[in-house]
């Protein structure tokens, strides 16, 4: 049975926030809102947290996930970035987009693509989202909240306790959420490529 919390999107409880991030680091997988829809995160060397998400997403290791990170500088740490790359991601960090960028060695190999070498990094303009990263010190792997039988994100906290009370640890209500994803850019080769269509404008990338 999975735990709830209650937390206020404008001032995250810290009490709270010390909490899921203990749950994160015992294996624990979590429901969580970003500023696009509510993600599955679990921690970066959780290898069984991730094989979970992908049989809750119902996904494969081509799938790419996604590292929630706290800010440029730490997306840096697990991506190879040029300057062209940094440049258009301090325009569009933090905010709803996952970009594709070519994964350095501190990214463990069972999550970046497994023939690209690729990871999606991303830096969420979400409090809560922010402050559980900032308790933890390091990213997060995510994905997307869409189930297998679903056209959507889900964004109904009390839905998602509902769907998935038996296979993940926590749901934060943090409010609802949009129905859009993120919008998914590729940087990883010469040029921006939309792979995704989603919240945010591709108009900031030159798309």
């Amino acid at each position: 049975m999975s735990q709830f919390f209650q937390i206020h999107p404008d001032n995250p409880q810290a009490r709270l926030i010390k909490q899921a991030a203990a749950i994160i680091n015992s294996g624990g997988i979590v429901a969580l809102p970003t500023d696009s829809c509510y993600a599955l995160v679990c921690q970066l060397d959780d290898k069984s947290g991730v094989e979970r998400l992908r049989r809750i997403r119902d996904v494969d290791e081509k799938h790419h996930m996604t590292l929630l990170c706290r800010d440029l500088s730490e997306i840096s740490l697990y991506a190879r970035v040029d300057n062209r790359q940094y440049r258009v991601l301090k325009a569009a960090t933090p905010g709803p987009y996952t970009v594709i960028l070519e994964a350095t060695k501190e990214v463990p190999r069972r999550i970046s693509h497994p023939s690209r070498k690729t990871i999606g990094m991303r830096v969420p303009e979400n409090k809560i989202a922010l402050a559980l990263l900032e308790e933890l010190g390091q990213a997060l792997v995510s994905t997307t909240l869409i189930l297998p039988d679903e056209q959507h994100p889900l964004t109904d906290p009390e839905f998602i306790r509902e769907k998935l009370e038996k296979k993940i640890e926590l749901v934060i209500d943090g409010g609802a959420c949009g129905f859009d994803a993120t919008t998914v850019i590729d940087l990883s080769g010469s040029e921006a490529v939309l792979v995704r269509q989603g919240r945010g404008d591709p108009a900031v990338f030159g798309l």
